[in-house]
């Protein structure tokens, strides 16, 4: 090749020896400012090789001359943080739940850091804008299914849903009629029937008359006579047209057959009493929040001793 090479004449440039259909390339020498460019940055990336962590290694980057780390650095900001923080989190960590509202700045600090929290450890389930998705509740509405107080979501937020091993964790249990045999499949279609009925999805039929009757003998216990549900066993409203799972006909037939066992995490095992009572602000802010129940006044004890609840 080095015998093709020679003077291109109008540059009076050396060629490369390269030859494509009639096309030479120059052998141009590189701007002497470029090269020294190059150089310099060859040379600065060694000082900072030397002084910086550069290279990744099982244990870590080597620590640099200058001792600095990102992680350090980020260490300092996030301490730094939670110390301008630290008087919101006590003053909430002390405030009991029922008392919240009454203290309007501090409920809106607790708002702005379970928005937060949120994102970090909810959305995974429950989505960004809160709106859930199929098996996992919109938390917009007010449709609940162990209440929407502050105490109440707080309560869930803290000991789950279903959590194994942990004995104050909220559980329903529905029973998977087609599964274990207690419905045939014939009766299972009626039961659907029943339900898409009394949520105004379907007319009155004789499969839902018949169904009705299976409903009050196997249903009603847990979801009630008229299908309101029951906040203290977790059992759905069957009348209003929120469904966790799907309400047509083919997903309500599934429901009842081999029920369903949605789970939650108990986070009073993996968050600080604060950050938990930030989420439950933030929970009940979105929309559907409810006030803290009335307490029931208690009547006087009756003729025979027993003390009856007023309601």
């Amino acid at each position: 090749m080095s015998n093709n090479k020679r003077i291109d004449q109008p540059t009076g440039t050396e060629t490369v020896g390269h030859e494509w259909d009639g096309i030479e390339e120059l052998n141009t020498p590189l701007p002497r400012w470029w090269l020294w460019t190059f150089y310099a940055t060859i040379i600065f990336s060694i000082g900072y090789c030397i002084v910086f962590p550069f290279w990744p290694t099982a244990n870590g980057a080597p620590g640099g001359t200058s001792g600095w780390s990102s992680r350090d650095e980020l260490q300092k900001t996030l301490d730094a943080r939670a110390e301008e923080l630290q008087p919101v989190h006590t003053a909430l960590a002390t405030t009991a739940i029922g008392k919240l509202e009454a203290q309007p700045e501090l409920m809106q600090q607790a708002i702005a850091g379970g928005a937060a929290a949120f994102k970090v450890h909810c959305v995974q389930c429950h989505g960004s804008g809160a709106s859930g998705s199929k098996g996992y509740p919109n938390l917009n509405d007010d449709d609940w299914l162990w209440g929407g107080d502050l105490a109440t979501i707080e309560k869930t937020i803290i000991d789950g849903i279903r959590q194994p091993n942990h004995p104050e964790t909220r559980f329903s249990q529905m029973p998977a009629f087609g599964r274990d045999g207690i419905l045939s499949a014939a009766q299972i279609e009626d039961v659907t029937s029943f339900v898409r009925h009394i949520a105004g999805q379907e007319g009155a039929s004789a499969a839902s008359q018949r169904g009705q009757a299976l409903y009050e003998a196997n249903c009603a216990v847990c979801h009630g006579p008229a299908g309101k549900g029951d906040r203290t066993q977790g059992a759905p409203n069957l009348t209003d047209a929120i469904w966790l799972y799907g309400g047509d006909r083919e997903t309500i037939k599934h429901t009842i057959t081999n029920s369903r066992y949605g789970v939650m995490p108990a986070w009073g095992e993996r968050l600080d009493k604060a950050t938990i009572r930030m989420l439950a602000a933030y929970v009940h802010s979105l929309g559907g929040g409810e006030a803290a129940p009335t307490p029931q006044p208690v009547e006087a004890a009756d003729a025979n001793g027993g003390d009856n609840v007023g309601g």
